[in-house]
């Protein structure tokens, strides 16, 4: 059966990044494991337990680690597709691509734009992600590959991929650094932070309830309404699984290219 290893990569080295392993086939997929950070994703293939107790810690990203702590998990099963939500291209990226445009113009009605990423923000992690999976047999899927060709490496964008999976005109309030864009005080002046952040909540429980009609076993209790800080690294392995939920939409061919010969961001 196949796997798909779905990163919700930050953008520097001073953030952690969420990591979903899924293995399965057709509607039937099971989370392997979930973590909020690369370290944790490589402790859990050591056999450690994910702990969502602490803070987790930032780290570069060692792609040989991350994929030999998948080959563990996965019992030498192969590794068949990574997606990744990160800026990524075939050479350094500079400024605004044509995948981000494309996306942009495509989606940005209904509010799902993309961020311009740039030489320093991913610039050189999302290079070195770049080489090392290709190195390792991943290499990146632009608009020339179809979809389904594996192995690869895949971008995504995960508000999109809510567009289909809920099937919903306009992007999900689900961030919770943008609760109180989403429910401004002078709009909601009822709304307290923690009733933002209990709003955010009940956004992530109908991401999940989505989720598991294609994935079972999404092994992550979350919190109540909590600190910003405390629900970032909920929020970033929830990402990491709508990661790998738009690589199964891929495998089926049912995922779509928007960019050019030298990067794609995939799209349900």
């Amino acid at each position: 059966m196949p796997a798909i290893l779905g990163i919700d990569a930050a953008w520097t080295a001073t953030e952690p990044s969420g990591i979903a392993l899924l293995h399965g086939s057709g509607s039937t997929w099971k989370c392997v494991v979930l973590a909020p950070s690369y370290g944790s994703f490589i402790a859990a293939g050591a056999g450690l337990p994910v702990d969502w107790s602490t803070a987790p810690k930032p780290s570069e990203p060692d792609v040989e680690a991350l994929l030999a702590a998948a080959k563990t998990l996965l019992k030498d099963t192969k590794l068949d597709l990574v997606t990744i939500d990160m800026p990524v291209a075939t050479g350094p990226i500079t400024g605004r691509r044509a995948a981000d445009n494309a996306i942009s113009k495509a989606f940005g009605g209904k509010g799902c734009s993309v961020y311009t990423p740039n030489s320093r923000r991913p610039g050189p992690i999302a290079d070195h992600l770049r080489r090392r999976f290709a190195a390792s047999g991943y290499p990146l899927a632009t608009t020339t590959v179809p979809s389904g060709t594996c192995p690869a490496l895949v971008e995504v964008f995960p508000h999109t991929a809510l567009l289909k999976m809920l099937d919903v005109p306009y992007r999900i309030p689900y961030k919770v650094a943008k609760a109180s864009r989403y429910w401004p005080a002078k709009k909601w002046p009822s709304l307290s932070a923690p009733d933002r952040r209990a709003k955010i909540l009940s956004q992530w429980l109908r991401i999940l309830d989505a989720l598991s009609k294609t994935v079972s076993n999404i092994a992550v209790k979350l919190p109540d309404a909590g600190t910003n800080a405390t629900l970032k690294r909920y929020e970033d392995a929830l990402d990491a699984v709508i990661c790998a939920w738009v690589g199964v939409a891929y495998l089926e061919g049912r995922a779509v290219p928007y960019g050019d010969t030298t990067a794609a961001i995939w799209s349900p």
